[in-house]
């Protein structure tokens, strides 16, 4: 009758094991350390990285723990923050020889102490979150003159577009820092061009400036749209950096607007700082020119005249300068997708993009325009191009597909095609503050925290002995199982725990108690009714199932709710809160189960259990005592 097949208590066994090993981890720490990563697509990491890592803090005479290469990074860690800051500094001046334009992130850490046994197993601690354990806190500026500068060079190309199209014969339009200058020969035509803007051109405002005898007309960006226009950036560069946060993984970041130019982030429990930082502060967006092959420009080219005017340089991966036009054909904001692959011709790594309707119309255009012309697509990252690749049209290319290559590995392959994935900022953004926040409640708040959980588990342990006896030490047993299966759980979720994690935790262990305390008061009751000892462990057990059922599944679904709707702490709640209901329904009633089983099922005559005094409701005299 109370007796568990074999196979049960293995089960059971392989979850206790199973618990113990993930959540061992929680009890090791974390160390200091410092980490090395790529600071440009072109720059690689590799194991004489390593090398040079080591051999750069033993002329500081400082001694790393342990020193590692894991995928794209080197990772030193050290038995102080000390060491960890000189090794820091050390490290970032000879990585970044020119503080100007830096090739490596070198950046604080801290990484778990985990066993190497342990992390063979893929065992990991939980993170915590910014109230525990803190993270790290980015403050971005966005550049909003180059926002508005960039929607002028929009508009500029728009305007020649639209000049062309109502064939009005203009002088010139150019670019004149935020002002767009149009030039006419006569007065017939400069009003033409005034009403083209006027009529298509709502964001410009038009001012009538001689000059000599031309006639020019400065058209300008009218101060309320020059504020959308800097808004919507602000929300755009928002929206990019969820885009590429989710990329990275990072559990629960916070992302809002401070002022009207900045933006702050904050990823709690990050480990890969230095990928963090890498991936924030490249502000990867595409532009397409045409390459300038006229005489000056070809001039320019090979270092023998002045960039004319009307085009800028910019240079290739292995240093070859290109001049190209300032018009940009197309940008970032027509990419609907990126994804790295290789040439189907030469086997080279590339980044096959897709382009979107708008995009495509104009790719085809200009392609079909300008075929044995070289057109340049130029990857901008922090705010400096470099011509990825610059190859010459052969034919009209339709259907919205464009691949680059250009000598670029695998990994830079990767990386380029996630940043050009995750969505293009709408305007440059500079890391000008970074720091690793400690816990914004203090040392004390989360020591109580922490020991709020423990004082309670003791005294429900303490209190369901004495009352419950040796049902009570079972309870007890299978109380504890159920906080190392709850800490397993979420460390192989790889959860950030926070302070109200913390709370639904000391929550979890009250509800998982009160299945056990339902569980012994109906084999109480069972027994007071008469029943035999091991009938009554029996009927127990199947008949508080269904109370416990109904009550953790409403329970369930009020904590599904605050995880579906809230946000924030409260999310971190609901995370915590609904695993330990399904951990507490098996710990409670199937483990504590099989404890009561292997301990009385296998005694043919019981007479009597350990469950506390069974007071019958007739006078008080007890029917089935202690044993």
């Amino acid at each position: 009758m109370n007796r568990y097949p074999l196979w049960k208590y293995a089960i059971l066994v392989v979850a206790l094991l199973i618990g113990a090993l993930y959540a061992l981890p929680n009890l090791f720490g974390e160390s200091p350390a410092v980490q090395v990563s790529a600071g440009r697509t072109s720059v690689r990491v590799d194991v004489s990285t390593a090398t040079r890592v080591e051999e750069v803090l033993a002329e500081q005479g400082l001694k790393p723990s342990l020193i590692q290469f894991e995928g794209n990074s080197v990772k030193a860690r050290f038995e102080s923050t000390d060491d960890q800051l000189k090794a820091r500094d050390a490290l970032d001046r000879a990585f970044n020889t020119d503080p100007a334009a830096p090739t490596h992130v070198v950046a604080l850490n801290l990484l778990p102490r985990t066993p190497a046994w342990l992390a063979a197993l893929g065992a990991s601690p939980m993170y915590l979150g910014l109230d525990l354990r803190g993270g790290v806190h980015f403050m971005l500026q966005v550049d909003m003159p180059a926002a508005l500068q960039r929607r002028v060079d929009v508009l500029t190309g728009d305007l020649r577009s639209a000049l062309r199209e109502k064939n009005v014969r203009h002088g010139g339009i150019a670019r004149n820092g935020q002002n767009i200058e149009i030039r006419a020969r006569d007065a017939e035509t400069l009003e033409a061009a005034r009403g083209v803007v006027l009529d298509q051109f709502p964001d410009l405002q038009v001012v009538e400036t001689p000059d000599g005898s031309e006639f020019r007309l400065v058209a300008s960006v009218k101060p309320e749209a020059a504020r959308r226009v800097q808004e919507q950036a602000l929300k755009q560069n928002i929206t990019t950096l969820h885009n590429r946060i989710n990329e990275l993984g990072v559990a629960e970041p916070v992302i809002q607007q401070q002022g009207v130019d900045r933006i702050v982030v904050q990823l709690p429990g990050v480990q890969d700082t230095a990928k963090a930082k890498d991936i924030l502060g490249r502000t990867a967006t595409l532009e397409v020119r045409l390459v300038d092959e006229s005489t000056e420009g070809q001039s320019a080219e090979r270092g023998s005249g002045a960039v004319p005017f009307g085009s800028e340089r910019y240079l290739e991966r292995s240093g070859q300068a290109v001049i190209v036009q300032k018009e940009v054909l197309l940008t970032g904001e027509n990419l609907t997708d990126a994804q790295a692959g290789f040439d189907s011709q030469t086997q080279e790594a590339a980044v096959h993009l897709t382009l979107d309707a708008k995009g495509a119309r104009i790719f085809r255009d200009v392609t079909r325009a300008n075929v044995g012309k070289r057109m340049a697509i130029i990857l901008f990252e922090k705010g400096k191009g470099e011509v990825v690749t610059a190859p010459v049209i052969r034919g009209e290319i339709g259907g919205g597909r464009v691949q680059i290559s250009g000598r670029m590995s695998s990994v830079e392959a990767s990386d380029t095609a996630l940043l050009l994935r995750a969505g293009s900022l709408a305007a440059p953004m500079e890391i000008i503050e970074e720091r690793t926040i400690g816990p914004s409640l203090g040392a004390e708040n989360i020591a109580k925290g922490f020991n709020s959980v423990m004082w309670g588990f003791a005294v429900i342990v303490a209190f369901m002995c004495m009352y419950y006896m040796v049902f009570g030490m079972f309870s007890s047993l299978a109380l504890g199982f159920n906080l190392v299966l709850l800490v397993a759980v979420l460390s192989m979720l790889q959860a950030t725990l926070t302070l109200p994690g913390i709370a639904a935790m000391a929550l979890a262990l009250g509800m998982a108690i009160d299945s056990n305390v339902l569980i012994n008061e109906r084999v109480r009751e069972e027994l007071r009714n008469g029943a035999a000892p091991q009938s009554a462990i029996n009927a127990g057990y199947e008949h508080a199932w269904g109370t416990i059922l109904d009550s953790n599944v409403t329970t369930l679904i009020a904590g599904v709710a605050l995880l579906i709707f809230g946000s924030g702490p409260v999310r971190g709640f609901a995370v915590v809160h609904c695993i330990g209901i399904l951990t507490s329904m098996f710990s409670s009633v199937f483990f504590s189960r099989g404890l009561v089983n292997f301990w009385y099922g296998r005694k043919k005559k019981l007479k009597t259990v350990s469950i506390g005094t069974v007071w019958r409701p007739d006078g008080g005299v007890p029917a089935v005592k202690a044993d």
